[in-house]
């Protein structure tokens, strides 16, 4: 097979088609959820100087090869490893590297699509008005009463994978990319909503200064380290999500132009995130670095004390499904690639199977927070176990072996052909970043999240 064929599962409409879908599968929780809190961790302005350089080093050549050998043979990532294993005569274990992809995404939508669940009940709390002058045991109360019913994240759950897989189930144009061109533009319009009402609130100067103004002197190794890793995460490699997107992208797209617009689009939602977040913060006298509770058990308390908080509370939990539910689409799609393509199922089917298998694997992350939180596997939980397994090992492994085989497994002529960049600087350049930086910065956030560093 070769790049020039038509992939089975569909192709988008346009180029911006495309940049919709990947920042969609971009932008999620990281973004609006985790980028505030470790940012707020570690001392602001430096940190995000970090991750910004760590976006443009190691973040964007490694997108732009996945993106690249899903564009090449035009299948799930399982086969595409497989064909362009077979185009240079390289080992034929190097097709693990598109199953560990497909199963990090299943394992990640399995405890995502959870977690995505408390944000759905949070905007019904919202809109009732449980936020409503409530202090901080209050709030506290709210989110321990909602983790400690089964029955509720249960219904969370199943209502968010219902979506996701009703979705998918529709395909590439019909589903996927109309979901996006909806979800998307909605999600910048609310974000830039908040970014206006945090103007309003006193603290806005304060909020941009501890964002932007960088204090060396409160950064550590380990907040390089995270850093490099949340850059790496954010942009969702590794996962299979980015491959199976560019196996849709036309022929005629530049992919370097693409990933660096995507890229982009995806870090300015993460500042706007934090631009939103820190003046609230501030102004409502919060701590920064709360943590991951930042958005569940500290915002609320700003929401619920603050004029118009009402209005805000619910545009700020409905922002954060429609970015979960923009990622959520990206990581059961390579699976569903694989089933139509091998197993002579429709779309319909292929998602059914696989959308059943993920609701069933999240009982496992909803149960580890009540019946089940004695439970401990390698002194984990079922949902800490899936959450090294997959963010801190598997995917890094991916982005590695994406970077190694793009770089020095392929045939130059025929990367240079595909990201349309013939012998130019453009190309060394990203040649040098994807053979020799990427791998040993990926390599060091996997020595770091094992504990050697």
């Amino acid at each position: 097979m070769t790049g020039t064929e038509k992939s089975d599962h569909g192709q988008w409409s346009s180029r911006f088609a495309f940049i919709l879908a990947a920042t969609g599968s971009a932008v999620g929780l990281g973004n609006i959820w985790k980028f505030p809190y470790i940012t707020g961790e570690n001392g602001g302005g430096a940190f995000v100087i970090v991750y910004l350089l760590c976006v443009l080093l190691i973040g964007i050549p490694i997108m732009m090869a996945e993106t690249m050998l899903g564009r090449r043979t035009r299948q799930n990532p399982i086969d595409t490893m497989i064909t362009l294993s077979d185009e240079v005569g390289a080992d034929k274990n190097w097709h693990y590297l598109g199953w560990m992809g497909v199963i990090a995404g299943f394992l990640i939508l399995s405890y995502y699509s959870v977690i995505a669940g408390w944000a759905s009940a949070y905007v019904l709390k919202a809109f009732t008005g449980s936020f409503f002058a409530a202090d901080a045991s209050e709030i506290k109360g709210l989110f321990d009463g909602l983790i400690a019913s089964p029955i509720q994240l249960i219904f969370w759950h199943s209502l968010f994978m219902l979506a996701t897989m009703s979705i998918v189930a529709r395909g590439v144009k019909t589903g996927i990319e109309k979901a996006v061109r909806f979800l998307m533009p909605s999600l910048f319009v609310m974000l830039i909503l908040l970014v206006a009402y945090a103007m309003t609130t006193g603290s806005y100067d304060q909020g941009l200064k501890f964002l932007f103004t960088p204090d060396f002197s409160k950064l550590t190794g380990d907040s390089v380290l995270t850093a490099m890793g949340h850059a790496f995460f954010t942009l969702s490699i590794g996962m299979g999500a980015i491959m199976v997107y560019g196996s849709y992208l036309p022929k005629d797209v530049s992919i370097s132009k693409t990933v660096f617009l995507i890229a982009g689009t995806d870090t300015s939602v993460a500042l706007l995130a934090g631009m939103a977040i820190f003046p609230i913060v501030f102004a409502s006298g919060l701590e920064p670095a709360a943590g991951p509770g930042l958005i569940f058990q500290t915002l609320p308390i700003a929401f619920g004390n603050m004029t118009g908080g009402w209005l805000f509370g619910i545009l700020f939990f409905v922002m954060l499904v429609f970015a979960a539910l923009s990622s959520s689409i990206s990581l059961i799609e390579p699976a569903v690639a694989w089933l139509v393509e091998n197993k002579d199922m429709n779309r319909k089917q292929a998602c059914i199977w696989s959308g059943s298998i993920t609701w069933l694997l999240g009982f496992g992350t909803i149960f580890s927070f009540n019946i089940w939180s004695g439970l401990k596997i390698f002194d984990r939980t079922i949902f800490q176990l899936l959450d090294y397994l997959t963010a801190n090992l598997m995917l890094p492994i991916g982005g590695f072996c994406i970077a190694v085989f793009a770089g020095w497994i392929m045939k130059r002529q025929h990367s240079e052909h595909e990201l349309g960049m013939p012998n130019t600087l453009s190309y060394q350049v990203w040649k040098v970043l994807i053979c020799y930086v990427a791998p040993a910065a990926v390599f060091l956030v996997f020595l770091h999240v094992v504990g050697v560093l």
